[in-house]
């Protein structure tokens, strides 16, 4: 039909033609939009949910993240999305504290962390690191892994627990970014954040 349009002069062109085209060139377009809007969603950004308070105060639960694949070298302080298989069975959002080859060592007593015997200054932590989870320290970080830690540190299984572990690189999904929504306890509706506060430290 568009072929049998487009072989007609626009004076031969009756509105109702103009409108078919006009329809088909609109559904082109859109059609366009769509695809490079799926794939930059699955190969540049993803949005993701947070579930649980293992990153609390940075992230909340049901918190909405914009991540990021981009980031192909892991290091401290970016906070990703693991899917590295677990004893949960399910994804995890922590902070990286160390990447491969760096020593690691946690005091428990006092809750500090060192890594290659720097004291880490971590403003971002809800609370101390005095939870032992199991594993002996200090460890080193084995080539292509990652050691990561939730900022809700008596609330977080991660690396200190055997039922984490070490990250392997390939198991990072992406950098979380962006925090785009959040969940209003108040209203208990989803609520879109200022922009002011979308980014992730």
């Amino acid at each position: 039909m568009i072929k049998d349009l487009t072989k007609k002069s626009a004076k031969e062109l009756t509105f109702k033609d103009k409108l078919v085209i006009n329809f088909y060139d609109m559904a082109s377009v859109l059609g366009v939009a769509v695809v490079t809007i799926m794939l930059i969603f699955t190969f540049v950004f993803r949005v993701v949910g947070v579930v649980g308070t293992s990153m609390v105060p940075t992230l909340q639960d049901k918190d909405y993240l914009i991540v990021s694949a981009f980031d192909s070298n892991p290091s401290y302080g970016q906070v990703v999305i693991i899917t590295q298989p677990n004893a949960f069975d399910e994804p995890i959002v922590k902070r990286i504290i160390a990447t491969e080859n760096q020593v690691v060592d946690i005091n428990f007593y006092t809750g500090d962390v060192y890594v290659d015997g720097v004291l880490l200054d971590e403003p971002y932590i809800n609370n101390r690191t005095t939870n032992n989870e199991g594993i002996s320290f200090p460890v080193t970080v084995p080539e292509d892994h990652v050691f990561v830690l939730g900022d809700n540190r008596q609330g977080s299984t991660d690396s200190r627990s055997e039922k984490i572990g070490f990250i392997h690189e390939d198991y990072i999904l992406g950098v979380a970014k962006y925090k785009i929504f959040s969940y209003d306890e108040v209203t208990r509706a989803m609520k879109f954040n200022p922009f002011s506060e979308w980014k992730i430290y």
